[in-house]
């Protein structure tokens, strides 16, 4: 238990975190784009669509501002953690300074099966945006390779393809497949954008009553079915060892990213709930669908063509991001080290890229977006009360820890934080916690049949 309970030696974290500043390579802009690029996505182009359906109606708008509340309490808990500890470990290097090897391995163990299942959740509604643009152009795929056995079909084939792609960019390494990132987020905003600017007009009020169908209980329940696609806070967080001038640059990039999301998330379920009944929207390429539902053939081409591009960058940003934690998890010995190793050419972790992305691949093949969603919803909460907590906790055991952001009122917003994290998983459905679960078992077989007999301090972070 001794054993189980040992800190890592905070120093050792910021010795290897302490990357010069012409080994960095992701300025303000760069971070901001990977922020935006990895919280808009499914939520915005899928998810608001089929929420409303089936859970909060018009009031999806509420949903999407309880979640970014909760999102900019928990982004400023990241930004007192990334700024004093600028390392890719995220939740597992702060949990292993504050709570010990238990609390480390587990919390990077959560993170892992988050990121896998959030990018096979994207990847799954990828294919409704691909399927509406290539009909549009008379081809039409096999109806029974684009959805899982869940749902009817034998695999969602084209989003294992993609992600496999997308992992094959990334072990280009970062320097060289940032841009691809950066045009395929502008790409989506572009899209996005179209979207609002072709559909407004058709906004019909009446289809805004009632605006809040299912009650407060759906507009929570919706809450905690987006949450997770704010979780570009942690994919921010992971790439700290890369961000250039990181004391400066990544508290600014972490709010420029909620309040742009946010912004654009309220003007599209507003927009969408309004062209079309809420009761019609249960289709993953909602976007799409309100445009062709009143006619706007071409520009349902162009948000059909912008979203299969744009959603992708949503696919790198949580496969760099979950690569990053395993690659700080492999250092010290909490998994295998040869999945830390470092590309000699592009100075990418690419072992780590490839069990992220084949992993994910295989569930958004093989498993429905609605399910997906929910179990990436579990562990992220429970990632983002921790995180929340460790601030507390931190400020306690390391008062003198240079804090370049520290976070105002005391203990007062983590502790709110904490207290909403804990709501929002109240409202997640029992099958959901029950997977979330089965993913814990697993860590703990792997935990205490390796990770204990390999964790090495002097390498962790």
């Amino acid at each position: 238990m001794i054993i189980m309970a040992k800190k890592i030696d905070i120093n050792l974290i910021l010795k290897n975190a302490s990357k010069s500043e012409e080994e960095r390579t992701l300025s303000l802009f760069d971070l901001s784009i990977l922020g935006i690029g990895a919280i808009i996505g499914t939520g915005i182009l899928v998810l608001t669509g089929i929420v409303s359906a089936t859970e909060a109606g018009p009031g999806v708008v509420y949903s999407f501002l309880i979640a970014a509340v909760a999102s900019g309490l928990i982004g400023l808990c990241y930004s007192e953690l990334t700024t004093s500890m600028p390392n890719s470990g995220s939740a597992y290097i702060y949990a292993y300074v504050s709570l010990g090897q238990v609390g480390g391995f587990f919390a990077g163990w959560s993170l892992i099966g988050v990121y896998v299942t959030t990018t096979a959740t994207v990847a799954n509604g990828w294919t409704g945006y691909l399927n509406s643009f290539l009909k549009e152009i008379h081809i039409n795929l096999p109806g029974s390779l684009l959805a899982s056995p869940f749902v009817g079909g034998i695999m969602n084939l084209p989003a294992i393809i993609m992600i496999v792609l997308i992992t094959f960019v990334l072990t280009r390494g970062t320097s060289e497949s940032k841009w691809i990132n950066n045009i395929l987020v502008i790409i989506k905003l572009l899209v996005i954008l179209t979207f609002i600017g072709v559909a407004m007009f058709d906004v019909n009020t009446a289809n805004w009553h009632p605006f809040t169908p299912f009650g407060a209980s759906g507009i929570f329940t919706g809450a905690s079915t987006v949450f997770f696609t704010f979780l570009g806070f942690d994919a921010l967080a992971t790439s700290a060892e890369d961000a250039k001038n990181v004391n400066r640059n990544l508290p600014r990039a972490i709010l420029i990213s909620l309040v742009v999301c946010t912004t654009l998330y309220i003007i599209v379920s507003l927009v969408m709930t309004g062209v079309v009944k809420y009761t019609m929207l249960n289709v993953p390429e909602s976007m799409s669908f309100v445009l062709l539902n009143k006619g706007h053939v071409m520009a349902s081409q162009i948000v059909a063509a912008g979203a299969v591009l744009g959603i992708m960058a949503v696919v790198y940003a949580f496969i760099y991001a979950g690569s990053n934690i395993m690659k700080a998890m492999g250092r010290g010995g909490f998994l295998p080290k040869s999945w830390a190793a470092l590309n000699g050419h592009t100075q990418s972790p690419n072992t780590a890229l490839w069990i992220n992305g084949l992993l994910a691949a295989v569930l958004a093949g093989f498993l429905d977006i609605k399910s997906l969603a929910i179990i990436a919803n579990v562990g992220s909460l429970t990632v983002f009360a921790l995180i929340s907590l460790i601030v507390i906790v931190l400020r306690k055991q390391q008062p003198d820890l240079k804090r370049p952001f520290k976070i105002p009122l005391g203990s007062v917003i983590p502790a709110l934080s904490v207290l909403v994290c804990l709501f929002l998983l109240v409202n997640i459905q029992l099958n959901a916690w029950l997977t979330y679960f089965a993913w814990l078992v697993i860590g703990f077989i792997i935990y205490f049949s390796y990770s204990v007999r390999h964790i090495d301090a002097e390498q962790n972070g």
